[in-house]
């Protein structure tokens, strides 16, 4: 019995995050274009700062993202004409971003305070869009290298980059990132809770020393 009683808190915590999660990732979609903003304009700045040789400008389309590099191609006009232009990347932010409604989830199902909450959703969303803009800058130098042919490998190793430290970080960014940090940071901002759930506060067991006990004997 002291057992089921120990493990009730946390499975209804699960229940209770499992039923936020498609009112959290109807909001996070519906929301989707302010919410990839802030990400779209990180990566803008890191690109167009750090490596303005291969990158020319970075914008936004809906929640979809236009990187345009230096590197000419020969593209084809819809009426049939071809010439030579800049090649640029469309990239789709979201998919580095599905964090943010699971991490909704848990922070909803979490008994704390409205305050509280705002304060974490705060901390949260700003760590979360400096990890998607790691992705999709990472996705960036990917295309380039991988996807673009010779003259996108070309342009990579003019740049003095490896390509594997470019497949890592897209691996690290695209598989790692978003499916561990909304874990981490809601265990890292409710250790309390967490302590509580793991080690609830246990009644003194009967037989040890105590008032009641002396004045028996």
């Amino acid at each position: 019995m002291g057992q089921l009683m120990a493990v009730s808190p946390i499975r209804g915590l699960g229940l209770r995050a499992l039923l936020w999660l498609p009112l959290s990732f109807f909001i996070w979609f519906a929301f989707s274009s302010p919410l990839v903003w802030p990400v779209v304009q990180m990566a803008k700045l890191a690109l167009l700062s750090i490596w303005p040789t291969l990158f020319s400008d970075v914008v936004q389309s809906g929640h979809s993202m236009e990187v345009t590099t230096h590197l000419l191609v020969n593209q084809t006009a819809p009426d049939g004409r071809s010439g030579i232009g800049e090649l640029v990347l469309v990239q789709n932010p979201l998919l580095y971003g599905y964090s943010l409604p699971l991490f909704s989830g848990l922070a909803m199902a979490t008994p704390i305070t409205i305050r509280r909450r705002l304060v974490q959703f705060a901390i949260a969303l700003s760590a979360m869009w400096l990890a998607q803009a790691f992705g999709v800058v990472a996705e960036s130098f990917k295309m380039l290298a991988f996807d673009s042919g010779a003259a996108g490998a070309n342009a990579i190793v003019g740049a003095g980059i490896a390509p594997d430290s470019i497949a890592l970080a897209y691996q690290f960014g695209y598989l790692i990132l978003p499916a561990v940090m909304p874990v981490a940071l809601w265990i890292g901002l409710n250790r309390a809770f967490i302590e509580s759930l793991v080690h609830p506060v246990a009644e003194p067991a009967a037989g040890l020393p105590g008032p009641n006990n002396d004045a028996q004997e």
